[in-house]
Protein backbone atom coordinates (compact mmCIF):
# COMPACT_ATOMS: atom_id res chain seq x y z
CA UNK A 1 0.00 0.00 0.00
CA UNK A 2 1.55 3.32 -1.42
CA UNK A 3 1.27 6.72 0.85
CA UNK A 4 -0.48 9.68 -0.72
CA UNK A 5 1.35 12.71 -0.90
CA UNK A 6 -0.98 14.02 1.91
CA UNK A 7 -0.03 11.37 4.20
CA UNK A 8 4.01 12.41 3.30
CA UNK A 9 3.73 15.61 4.08
CA UNK A 10 1.74 15.17 7.15
CA UNK A 11 5.00 12.37 8.38
CA UNK A 12 7.33 14.97 7.53
CA UNK A 13 5.51 17.62 9.52
CA UNK A 14 5.31 15.13 12.51
CA UNK A 15 9.53 14.14 12.04
CA UNK A 16 10.11 18.34 11.82
CA UNK A 17 7.70 18.86 15.06
CA UNK A 18 9.50 16.02 16.76
CA UNK A 19 13.10 17.60 15.94
CA UNK A 20 12.21 21.15 16.41
CA UNK A 21 10.87 20.43 20.31
CA UNK A 22 14.16 18.71 20.71
CA UNK A 23 16.08 21.39 19.73
CA UNK A 24 14.35 23.71 22.00
CA UNK A 25 14.74 21.83 25.00
CA UNK A 26 18.54 21.44 24.29
CA UNK A 27 18.76 25.37 23.33
CA UNK A 28 16.89 25.98 27.05
CA UNK A 29 19.33 24.11 28.21
CA UNK A 30 22.48 25.24 26.60
CA UNK A 31 20.89 29.50 27.48
CA UNK A 32 20.64 28.35 31.42
CA UNK A 33 24.68 27.22 31.30
CA UNK A 34 25.69 29.89 29.28
CA UNK A 35 23.43 32.02 31.70
CA UNK A 36 25.27 30.35 34.94
CA UNK A 37 28.99 30.09 33.39
CA UNK A 38 28.57 34.12 32.84
CA UNK A 39 27.91 34.50 36.62
CA UNK A 40 30.92 32.96 37.29
CA UNK A 41 33.12 35.59 35.45
CA UNK A 42 35.11 38.13 37.85
CA UNK A 43 34.84 35.17 40.68
CA UNK A 44 37.40 32.47 42.13
CA UNK A 45 36.37 30.00 39.06
CA UNK A 46 37.24 32.80 36.60
CA UNK A 47 40.57 31.82 34.23
CA UNK A 48 41.08 30.85 30.42
CA UNK A 49 39.58 27.63 31.38
CA UNK A 50 36.34 29.21 31.73
CA UNK A 51 36.58 31.60 29.53
CA UNK A 52 36.67 29.23 26.62
CA UNK A 53 33.90 26.94 27.70
CA UNK A 54 31.52 30.01 27.65
CA UNK A 55 32.89 30.75 24.17
CA UNK A 56 31.96 27.18 23.24
CA UNK A 57 28.45 26.93 24.71
CA UNK A 58 28.18 30.63 22.98
CA UNK A 59 28.89 28.83 19.17
CA UNK A 60 26.87 26.03 20.13
CA UNK A 61 23.90 27.96 21.24
CA UNK A 62 23.66 30.14 18.33
CA UNK A 63 24.15 27.57 15.84
CA UNK A 64 21.60 25.50 17.48
CA UNK A 65 18.94 28.36 17.37
CA UNK A 66 19.61 28.58 13.99
CA UNK A 67 19.28 24.94 13.05
CA UNK A 68 16.06 24.98 14.66
CA UNK A 69 14.81 28.36 13.03
CA UNK A 70 15.46 27.10 9.64
CA UNK A 71 13.78 23.88 10.56
CA UNK A 72 10.35 25.71 12.01
CA UNK A 73 10.24 29.18 10.28
CA UNK A 74 9.51 27.61 6.28
CA UNK A 75 6.50 25.85 7.85
CA UNK A 76 5.42 29.00 10.11
CA UNK A 77 5.53 31.14 6.47
CA UNK A 78 3.43 28.49 4.66
CA UNK A 79 0.53 28.09 6.88
CA UNK A 80 0.80 32.55 7.29
CA UNK A 81 0.64 32.54 3.64
CA UNK A 82 -2.44 30.28 3.30
CA UNK A 83 -4.08 32.40 6.10
CA UNK A 84 -3.65 29.50 8.37
CA UNK A 85 -3.47 31.19 11.80
CA UNK A 86 0.08 30.54 14.04
CA UNK A 87 -0.46 27.90 16.44
CA UNK A 88 3.05 26.19 16.94
CA UNK A 89 4.38 25.95 20.75
CA UNK A 90 7.30 25.05 19.85
CA UNK A 91 7.65 28.39 17.83
CA UNK A 92 6.92 30.65 20.56
CA UNK A 93 8.78 28.65 22.65
CA UNK A 94 11.82 28.97 20.43
CA UNK A 95 11.33 32.90 20.29
CA UNK A 96 11.35 33.03 24.25
CA UNK A 97 14.65 31.23 24.37
CA UNK A 98 16.15 33.28 21.47
CA UNK A 99 15.10 36.65 23.48
CA UNK A 100 16.96 35.16 26.52
CA UNK A 101 19.78 34.37 24.46
CA UNK A 102 19.83 38.14 23.08
CA UNK A 103 20.00 39.21 26.36
CA UNK A 104 22.77 36.88 27.56
CA UNK A 105 25.13 37.63 24.33
CA UNK A 106 24.86 41.52 25.92
CA UNK A 107 25.81 40.93 29.19
CA UNK A 108 28.59 38.14 27.71
CA UNK A 109 30.07 41.18 25.39
CA UNK A 110 29.83 43.48 28.96
CA UNK A 111 31.52 41.42 30.88
CA UNK A 112 33.96 40.73 28.32
CA UNK A 113 34.91 44.14 28.30
CA UNK A 114 35.07 45.63 31.59
CA UNK A 115 37.15 41.90 32.80
CA UNK A 116 39.37 40.81 29.77
CA UNK A 117 41.44 38.04 30.52
CA UNK A 118 45.09 37.16 28.87
CA UNK A 119 44.61 33.92 26.54
CA UNK A 120 47.64 34.06 25.34
CA UNK A 121 49.22 30.93 26.92
CA UNK A 122 46.34 29.24 26.72
CA UNK A 123 45.72 29.46 23.18
CA UNK A 124 49.55 29.13 22.41
CA UNK A 125 49.86 27.24 19.32
CA UNK A 126 46.00 27.14 18.81
CA UNK A 127 43.97 28.91 16.55
CA UNK A 128 41.90 32.28 17.14
CA UNK A 129 38.56 31.83 19.17
CA UNK A 130 37.20 33.33 16.16
CA UNK A 131 36.96 33.95 12.45
CA UNK A 132 39.94 36.69 13.13
CA UNK A 133 42.02 33.95 13.35
CA UNK A 134 42.21 33.34 10.11
CA UNK A 135 42.48 36.83 9.03
CA UNK A 136 45.92 37.23 11.40
CA UNK A 137 47.41 34.10 9.47
CA UNK A 138 46.69 36.13 5.84
CA UNK A 139 48.33 39.12 7.66
CA UNK A 140 51.44 37.31 9.14
CA UNK A 141 52.23 36.08 5.48
CA UNK A 142 51.89 39.36 3.51
CA UNK A 143 53.43 41.51 6.06
CA UNK A 144 55.91 38.73 6.75
CA UNK A 145 56.39 38.74 10.27
CA UNK A 146 54.41 37.61 13.46
CA UNK A 147 51.69 39.24 14.72
CA UNK A 148 50.80 38.94 18.46
CA UNK A 149 46.75 37.97 18.40
CA UNK A 150 44.25 40.21 20.12
CA UNK A 151 41.97 37.57 21.82
CA UNK A 152 40.00 40.12 23.23
CA UNK A 153 39.31 41.76 20.38
CA UNK A 154 38.86 38.93 18.88
CA UNK A 155 35.71 37.50 21.29
CA UNK A 156 34.26 40.98 20.92
CA UNK A 157 33.95 40.91 17.22
CA UNK A 158 32.62 36.97 17.80
CA UNK A 159 30.41 37.89 20.35
CA UNK A 160 28.79 41.11 18.12
CA UNK A 161 28.43 38.75 15.22
CA UNK A 162 26.27 35.80 16.83
CA UNK A 163 24.40 39.25 18.44
CA UNK A 164 23.91 39.69 15.31
CA UNK A 165 23.00 36.67 13.86
CA UNK A 166 20.51 35.49 16.44
CA UNK A 167 18.77 39.18 16.68
CA UNK A 168 18.22 39.03 12.85
CA UNK A 169 16.59 35.34 13.83
CA UNK A 170 14.39 37.10 16.38
CA UNK A 171 12.99 39.55 14.41
CA UNK A 172 12.07 37.64 11.63
CA UNK A 173 10.47 34.98 13.98
CA UNK A 174 8.61 38.11 16.07
CA UNK A 175 6.60 39.00 12.73
CA UNK A 176 4.94 35.33 13.03
CA UNK A 177 4.40 35.16 16.64
CA UNK A 178 0.47 34.81 17.82
CA UNK A 179 -1.34 38.22 19.53
CA UNK A 180 -3.71 38.11 21.84
CA UNK A 181 -7.06 38.25 21.08
CA UNK A 182 -7.95 41.71 22.01
CA UNK A 183 -12.30 41.19 20.37
CA UNK A 184 -13.18 40.09 23.74
CA UNK A 185 -13.40 43.98 25.55
CA UNK A 186 -15.92 44.47 22.39
CA UNK A 187 -18.22 41.52 23.37
CA UNK A 188 -20.44 44.17 25.43
CA UNK A 189 -21.10 45.84 22.46
CA UNK A 190 -21.77 43.39 20.13
CA UNK A 191 -23.62 40.92 22.42
CA UNK A 192 -21.87 38.28 20.42
CA UNK A 193 -21.92 35.18 23.25
CA UNK A 194 -18.49 33.96 24.34
CA UNK A 195 -18.34 30.65 23.82
CA UNK A 196 -19.34 31.16 20.01
CA UNK A 197 -16.18 33.90 19.98
CA UNK A 198 -13.76 31.45 21.42
CA UNK A 199 -14.89 28.43 18.69
CA UNK A 200 -15.02 30.79 15.87
CA UNK A 201 -11.25 32.08 16.51
CA UNK A 202 -8.84 30.15 19.53
CA UNK A 203 -7.18 32.47 21.76
CA UNK A 204 -3.50 32.39 21.57
CA UNK A 205 -3.36 32.26 25.64
CA UNK A 206 -3.32 28.34 25.51
CA UNK A 207 0.49 28.90 23.39
CA UNK A 208 1.99 30.28 26.69
CA UNK A 209 0.86 27.24 28.53
CA UNK A 210 3.62 25.01 30.35
CA UNK A 211 6.42 28.41 29.67
CA UNK A 212 7.74 27.24 33.31
CA UNK A 213 9.36 24.38 31.94
CA UNK A 214 12.09 26.14 30.02
CA UNK A 215 14.05 26.54 32.82
CA UNK A 216 16.17 29.38 31.08
CA UNK A 217 12.59 31.55 31.62
CA UNK A 218 13.02 31.66 35.17
CA UNK A 219 14.70 35.50 35.96
CA UNK A 220 18.03 35.24 37.94
CA UNK A 221 18.30 36.37 41.53
CA UNK A 222 21.49 37.89 40.41
CA UNK A 223 19.82 40.48 37.56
Amino acid sequence: MTMSSYDIRNDDSAHNSEKVAKLVVEINSQVALFRDLLICVGQAKDGPELRERIRKVRRQCVETVKHASNLLLPGIKNDVAEGIPVDNQNFVHLVSCTQLMCRELRKCKRLIQTMPMDMTEYYENKPGPSGMGGLGVISQLLLCKTLQPDFQQEEICSIEKDSDDILSILKEMQEYMPQEDTGNRNLALTGEDMFSLWSKKRTRRSLYRNMSSLCCTCKPAYL
